[in-house]
C-alpha cells in the first residue's frame, strides 16, 4: 500500500475498542461465572485469537449484533484444551494465556504465526515455573511450546525484572487458581487493566504504592469471579495514535477523534507530543468501563523536537513508531531514550523504524535502545521509500502516516497485518481525507 500527500483532514472517527482491554474481556469473561456483555470491543484477529482459545477451554462466547455475549466457565473450571490454541500474532494474548491456564492440572500446547513464533516468552514462563508449571519446548522458550501445571501451584512473591504489563498480568492471573495470596512487586508501574479489571469482576485485589512509587499488587487465589452484564470498551488510544498524529502534521487538518481511553498509563504519547507543541484539546471527559475517556479534537500544529524520558516508556511503548514520524516533522533533534522493549516486539521494532527512516531521507541516529531523528519541519526531501514491514501492524501503519505528510509518496511492502490491530485503520483515514492506493511492488 502507498499513502499520498495528503489534502487537510477533516472530520470525526472513532477508534476501536481497546486491545488490552478487549484481549481481558474475553480472558475475564470466559473464566467468570455467568454472563459478561461486551460493547466496543476491538474485533481485530489478535483479539478474536484469545476468544478462539477461551472457546476451547469451556467457554461461550457468540456475537449478539453489535455487542458480544460471553458465557463464563466459573474460577478454577476450564477444561483442558483438545487441539494446539492458536494465536496468530497475538503477544498479549498467548502471554496471558499462559499465565491463567499455567496452574491448571493439565496439558496445553500454544502456537502462532511465524513473526509469534520468534517472540521471547520466558519472561512469562520463568516465574510460572516458580509455580511449579512445566514447559516444553522446542527453540529455548519459544512457540510452539507445551505446559502442565501442576496438581496444586504454589502462590509466589515476584518482582517483575522489567517494566512489562503482560508478565505482570500473566502472574496475577496465574494466581486466579492458585491457593493462597500471589504477589507481583512492579518497580516501574505499568497499565493497569487487569488489576481494574480483576476487581470489576469480583476479585480480591489490593494494591499499594510506597514512598518510591514502587507497586505491591496482592491477589487472593481461588475465589468466586462473577460476570460483568454491561461491560463497555473503551476506544485504544494506541489506534488513536495514528489519526492524532496524521492530523498534527498534514497542514490545515482539523479532526475529532472520539472516545479514547485516558489511562494515565497509556497517555505517554499525548503528554510528549503536547510537549512537542502539539495542539490536543481534550473535550467530554468521562468514564467508560470503569475508565478514563474523552474525545480529542486534533489540529495540525508545528512540533519542536524534545527528549523523551526513558522512565515514559512504558506508558507509550506501542507509539514510538509514530512518535517517529511525529519527529520527522518536528524542529530540531527528538530523542527516544529507554527502548530495548521494542527489540522483542512483533518485529525488532527500533531496527524496522531505523531501516523505514532511512529508506525514506529522515536523519536519524539508532543506538541499542535509544533513537534520535532530526525533523524536517516542511518535509522537503521526505518519503519516497518502500519500507519492509517484518509482518508488523505498527510499522506499517506509522509510514503510511508518514506519507500523508512528507514530499513523495510513501510505501509499505504489506498492509494486510493491520487487520491484526485495527481493521478499520484504511476506512477511518480515507474518511478523514487520507490518499492510500494498492501498488504491486513488494520489497526484497
Amino acid at each position: 500500500m502507498r499513502a499520498m500527500r495528503a489534502a487537510p483532514l477533516g472530520g470525526h472517527a472513532r477508534v476501536p475498542g481497546d486491545k488490552s482491554i478487549s484481549h481481558r474481556a474475553f480472558l475475564f469473561g470466559g473464566l467468570a461465572s455467568g454472563r459478561t456483555r461486551v460493547t466496543g470491543l476491538l474485533e481485530g484477529e489478535d483479539v478474536l485469537a484469545t476468544g478462539r482459545a477461551m472457546r476451547q477451554m469451556g467457554a461461550r462466547i457468540e456475537r449478539d449484533g453489535e455487542a458480544w455475549i460471553v458465557e463464563g466457565t466459573g474460577n478454577g473450571c476450564l477444561l483442558e484444551p483438545d487441539a494446539p490454541l492458536d494465536f496468530g500474532n497475538a503477544g498479549t494474548g498467548v502471554r496471558l494465556t499462559m499465565g491463567l491456564v499455567g496452574p491448571y492440572d493439565f496439558g496445553a500446547t500454544f502456537v502462532g504465526d511465524a513473526s509469534l513464533s520468534r517472540r521471547p516468552m520466558g519472561r512469562v514462563l520463568d516465574p510460572l515455573r516458580m509455580m511449579g508449571v512445566q514447559v516444553a519446548a522446542r527453540t529455548g522458550d519459544r512457540l510452539p511450546l507445551s505446559i502442565r501445571g501442576p496438581r496444586a501451584a504454589a502462590p509466589i512473591e515476584y518482582r517483575v525484572p522489567m517494566a512489562s504489563a503482560q508478565v505482570k498480568s500473566a502472574v496475577l492471573l496465574a494466581g486466579l487458581n492458585t491457593p493462597g495470596v500471589t504477589t507481583v512487586i512492579e518497580p516501574v508501574m505499568t497499565r493497569d487493566h487487569t488489576e481494574k479489571m480483576l476487581e470489576g469482576f469480583g476479585a480480591v485485589v489490593e494494591v499499594a504504592t510506597d514512598a518510591a512509587g514502587v507497586r505491591t499488587i496482592r491477589l487472593e487465589g481461588q475465589g468466586a469471579l462473577k460476570g460483568v452484564p454491561d461491560f463497555v470498551v473503551p476506544g485504544d488510544p494506541s489506534s488513536a495514535a495514528f489519526l492524532v498524529v496524521a492530523g498534527l502534521l498534514v497542514p490545515g487538518s482539523d479532526i475529532v477523534v472520539e472516545n479514547v481511553l485516558m489511562n494515565p498509563t497509556r497517555t505517554g504519547l499525548l503528554l510528549t507530543l503536547e510537549e512537542m507543541g502539539a495542539s490536543i484539546e481534550r473535550l467530554n471527559p468521562r468514564q467508560s468501563g470503569g475508565e478514563d475517556v474523552a474525545d480529542l479534537r486534533v489540529r495540525h500544529s508545528a512540533l519542536k523536537g524534545v527528549d523523551v524520558p526513558a522512565e515514559r516508556a512504558p506508558s507509550m511503548i506501542d507509539e514510538y513508531p509514530v512518535l517517529a514520524i511525529a519527529a520527522a516533522f518536528a524542529e530540531g533533534r527528538t530523542l527516544m531514550r529507554g527502548l530495548d522493549e521494542l527489540r522483542v516486539k512483533e518485529s525488532d521494532r527500533l531496527a524496522a523504524v531505523a531501516a523505514g527512516l532511512k529508506v525514506n531521507g529522515v536523519a536519524h541516529e539508532e543506538g541499542e535502545d535509544w533513537l534520535s531523528v532530526e525533523g524536517r519541519p516542511d518535509g522537503k526531501g521526505l518519503g519516497g521509500g518502500m519500507v519492509a514491514t517484518h509482518l508488523d501492524h505498527r510499522i506499517a501503519m506509522s509510514f503510511l502516516v508518514l506519507g500523508l505528510a512528507a514530499e513523495k509518496p510513501v510505501a509499505v511492502d504489506d498492509a494486510r497485518m493491520i487487520a491484526t490491530s485495527f481493521p478499520e485503520f484504511t476506512r477511518l483515514m480515507e474518511a478523514l481525507g487520507a490518499r492510500f492506493e494498492a501498488v504491486a511492488e513488494r520489497a526484497a
